[in-house]
């Protein structure tokens, strides 16, 4: 059965992943039977994404999958595993999501960036490429994104992932979104600032107003 929905990688580590899916699951609740899912966490005795984005987007236990690699250390996922002598093979995960399919668009969150092994011979990008979703880039919005950003989508087409948009996240950058939409034709669907504090209320609020304004996503994420 084919996957509906979108995968969430970022330029970086720390970029803002989370708070971007969890703007995506927001801005689609009401439009799409929309879910999350983390196929693979590390660092989850300091951090759980899991329950952040259901915090921030106020999303029932029925809209996140909660299952999946989970891995103590704060490290990228080939090591992590590699400490809590693990090791991530992808068809349970592809298997996973594929079973629980249905009527359901998915938004899957990746750890790190395109490029993170997750064992001895694959990377995210493999796993990207098993699920075949379009991906939404979170880049950061400041000095260093062209390159960071135009990479990432430069490697995503390489591996004929298509790109569904970028999200830049930070104060605004006008040259930066043009350079970006511009040089790697691909659309910026949205400009997240920097929320202090980072609010259910103030992520929902940005994301009905400001997050694909052109509905670009729509027919990624409706489902028949």
């Amino acid at each position: 059965m084919m996957l509906r929905g979108v995968f969430v990688t970022g330029t970086d580590t720390g970029v803002g992943k989370t708070v971007v899916s969890a703007a995506l699951l927001s801005r689609y609740r009401d439009e799409a039977v929309v879910r999350y899912w983390k196929p693979i966490q590390t660092g989850v005795e300091q951090d759980d994404d899991t329950a952040e984005v259901q915090r921030l987007s106020g999303a029932s236990d029925a809209r996140v999958l909660k299952s999946g690699v989970r891995l103590p250390r704060p490290v990228s996922p080939h090591l992590a595993a590699r400490l809590s002598d693990f090791t991530i093979f992808l068809p349970p995960l592809v298997t996973q999501l594929q079973a629980d399919a249905g009527r359901t668009a998915w938004i899957v969150e990746g750890a790190g960036g395109v490029m993170v092994p997750l064992n001895e011979s694959e990377t995210m990008a493999d796993l990207m490429t098993s699920l075949g979703l379009p991906v939404v880039v979170a880049a950061r919005s400041g000095l260093g994104t062209i390159n960071h950003t135009l990479l990432t989508v430069e490697a995503l087409r390489r591996r004929s992932l298509p790109v569904a948009g970028v999200v830049l996240v930070g104060p605004p950058d006008h040259e930066n979104r043009l350079a970006i939409e511009r040089y790697g034709r691909v659309a910026v669907l949205g400009q997240m600032p920097i929320f202090d504090p980072l609010t259910r209320e103030a992520l929902s609020a940005w994301a009905d107003a400001e997050l694909d304004e052109q509905r670009q996503l729509v027919s990624f994420l409706r489902t028949p």
